[in-house]
């Protein structure tokens, strides 16, 4: 008969929580003087994620990256990436970790495939593993045909950005941290930074800040909010549309001379409970739009049920009938109006 310590012993310890998170944040606190840049910031990123770091200019953005890439010390908390603490363990921290800074300083005198090579070495590369990464970063970055031995100096916006996404990469870390990736880049760079991201989805872990709402929309599991250095709003952002926008709305378009409570008293006699607001009042014989708001929770399709209680109450002539699709801006604007509001609530503590 096997004892349970024995079954305990023989086995493999099953993976902690912890382990499956490639940064933790805890309380984080970054305090000049007075002025506190950011307030006991906590998040969780797990690992293979790719996370956009949202918030507006002086939220607090850079400074948390900073400190999580072990470049800035924090006043109190503690930072985790890959299980090891970036205040205890930096250089360990820095072998797992690759960092693009929001201005990348680059040596404008130095060819490109050069600096790469320096970087290398600096990130403990050497020999044919050298050779061979720097070669694979410039490829995936699209560096290796028209940019490999010109003068950084001499390239535009959108090949330094490559080169500072390159260098990041280099040494192929689990933790890869871009700091405004896109900034200054017209759309076509911005695509092929974004099927960048998308074509890393999985292999490491990619945590990015950005204005761009819609590129993070499109290659981001999850995102985190901050605002007034604190997290405000962290999730998948189909999670944040039903806390933040709990009501499911659709938009109608009809030519009708039927009234928005004539409406609801239609969907209240079928057993639906739809709210409903009048967003024109045309002229008669003209289109009239109208706000359907539901807090049952619905696909963005258009039930079937609805349909035909609009086409009898309004006669049928139905131009649009559809969900109105909430954005990433959309969520973005409600979490930091709603930071904004709580603290314009909130009397301002005595000075002393």
């Amino acid at each position: 008969m096997v004892s349970s310590e024995q079954v305990q012993t023989d086995s493999s310890p099953a993976p902690t929580e912890a382990e499956s998170f490639s940064i933790e944040v805890k309380q984080l606190t970054k305090r000049y003087g007075p002025m506190v840049a950011i307030d006991e910031v906590s998040f969780q990123v797990k690992r293979g994620e790719v996370v956009g770091f949202l918030g507006p200019n002086g939220a607090g953005k850079s400074t948390t990256l900073r400190i999580i890439c072990g470049l800035m010390t924090a006043t109190s908390g503690e930072a985790y990436v890959c299980g090891h603490s970036v205040a205890r363990d930096p250089d360990k921290v820095k072998n797992v970790i690759g960092y693009m800074p929001e201005q990348n300083p680059l040596p404008e005198d130095m060819r490109v495939q050069e600096y790469l090579t320096l970087r290398g070495r600096l990130k403990n590369l050497s020999g044919h593993r050298l050779k061979s990464r720097v070669e694979a970063a410039m490829e995936m970055c699209d560096l290796s045909r028209k940019a490999r031995k010109k003068l950084i100096g001499t390239l535009s916006k959108g090949f330094r950005q490559r080169v500072g996404l390159a260098d990041a990469l280099l040494a192929e870390p689990e933790v890869v941290v871009l700091d405004e990736p896109t900034i200054g880049l017209d759309p076509h760079q911005i695509r092929t930074v974004r099927e960048l991201i998308t074509r890393l989805q999985g292999k490491m872990t990619i945590i990015l800040s950005s204005h761009i709402l819609s590129e993070i929309e499109m290659c981001c599991d999850k995102v985190i909010i901050i605002n007034q250095g604190q997290v405000v709003a962290s999730g998948y952002p189909s999670d944040l549309r039903k806390e933040y926008f709990p009501s499911h709305e659709f938009i109608l378009e009809a030519q009708t001379t039927t009234d928005a409570s004539a409406l609801e008293s239609a969907f209240k006699a079928a057993g639906h409970e739809v709210t409903i607001t009048a967003m024109s009042r045309p002229e008669q014989g003209a289109y009239q739009s109208f706000r359907l708001s539901t807090e049952t929770h619905l696909s963005d399709q258009v039930p079937e049920a609805w349909v035909a209680i609009l086409r009898e109450a309004t006669g049928g002539n139905i131009r649009r009938l559809e969900s109105i699709q909430l954005s990433l801006e959309d969520i973005f604007l409600a979490a930091t109006r709603r930071t904004w509001n709580e603290t314009q609530e909130t009397p301002a503590p005595a000075a002393g």
